[in-house]
């Protein structure tokens, strides 16, 4: 209908001077993890996404089991309780005008609905993080910090990106029953949610069961009054995870999304020139190859077969190269390794970079080294 405008996630709108407080203090607060520069998201997710096959795979082979739970939170963002927040930044030794800046930054805002020229009365806002905030995904990772020593102390693994949080058991071989100390946890849990004004969505909870689970499944515990079943593939952080770590499946997506949005690219291909097609293509379709592709390193070249195809895609149009002409010099002519390298590549670089102190120390910590003596 038209002068109907549609209303979608409602944007924080900052003012000019506290955007600039806004990246200063961001600035300083993430000087390490996700956030540090040069640093990226895909780091963390990484980590992340290679330390469950890896703990799955050692599992396996001893005969165990491994459990990855997949919590969601329902608008984790919108129900931070601010109280709780200032007594963690306190915590964290954020102390002085630096706390004051922070509890000033947080309260006091407001908010109104406005449709076509009709403007709603200001509501004020008693909770959540400012969406659009630089500042916001690094205020709520200290905010739920908590919770991950909390899930610790009772033995089991966690591991946490802004509102993502995983817990990963291990099974011993043999085991005839889930462990108690699940059931405590999930229990603990819960608790630790509430009384932080966060809400758990039990029915969107994931858990995916890598190793034998022939009549365990059925003795998993509830999950605040839900009953909690493995899945065959679960999303973490945007890659899927089969039940046998194949990545199949996520390449499939990877390659899928990015088909799509070259084809989008194709259509704006006679308005656009060399530079802004090169612009779109690598925002909507090398991007979307390239994440998390240090996962892909040691795949099947069948496997990876899809992104190679997709690449080759993108490369001849980018070039206006047929169909009948042979890719690799096209690739040589961009600069693009094959996508079969590029994982490679990166793992190869983080690995330089994490060994001479260039990268976040939880990389550094998965390393091992080996030192060989010369033979005489």
């Amino acid at each position: 209908m038209r002068g109907i405008r549609q209303v979608g996630v409602p944007i924080f709108i900052l003012l000019n001077h506290s955007t600039a407080f806004d990246k200063v203090f961001h600035s300083i607060l993430g000087s390490y993890s996700a956030w540090a520069q040069e640093y990226c998201s895909e780091l963390c997710v990484s980590f992340v996404q290679t330390t469950y096959p890896h703990v799955a795979s050692r599992q396996s082979d001893s005969g165990g089991s491994a459990l990855l739970v997949l919590l969601d939170l329902t608008t984790a963002f919108d129900t931070v309780d601010y109280d709780l927040l200032i007594h963690h930044l306190a915590m964290s030794r954020v102390r002085g005008q630096a706390l004051n800046w922070f509890n000033s930054f947080l309260r006091n805002r407001s908010q109104c609905v406005e449709y076509m020229d009709q403007v709603s009365d200001r509501s004020p806002l008693l909770c959540g993080v400012p969406q659009g905030a630089i500042l916001s995904p690094l205020l709520f990772n200290i905010y739920i910090r908590p919770l991950a020593s909390l899930v610790r102390s009772f033995g089991l693994d966690c591991y946490q990106y802004a509102d993502d949080t995983q817990l990963l058991l291990r099974l011993e071989p043999g085991a005839t029953s889930i462990p108690d100390n699940f059931t405590l946890c999930l229990e603990a849990l819960s608790n630790w949610l509430r009384a932080s004004r966060l809400k758990v969505n039990p029915a969107k909870t994931e858990i995916l069961w890598h190793g034998r689970s022939t009549g365990l499944t059925h003795l998993l515990p509830t999950f605040d009054g839900a009953a909690l079943s493995p899945s065959p593939t679960v999303k973490s952080l945007g890659v899927v995870l089969d039940l046998q770590l194949t990545m199949e499946v996520q390449v499939a997506a990877a390659s899928k999304q990015a088909f799509f949005h070259l084809r989008q690219a194709r259509q704006l291909t006679p308005y656009l020139s060399d530079e802004a097609l090169a612009t779109v293509i690598h925002a909507t379709v090398t991007s979307r190859l390239d994440y998390c592709n240090a996962l892909y390193v040691g795949l099947p070249m069948s496997t990876t077969r899809k992104l190679r195809i997709v690449q080759n895609a993108a490369a001849r149009l980018l070039t206006r190269t047929p169909m009948k002409c042979h890719i690799t010099p096209v690739l040589q002519h961009l600069h693009w390794l094959p996508t079969d390298y590029r994982g490679l590549y990166k793992m190869l670089v983080l690995t330089f970079k994490t060994l001479y102190g260039q990268g976040p120390s939880y990389l550094r910590d998965r390393l091992s080294f080996s030192h060989h003596r010369r033979s005489q």
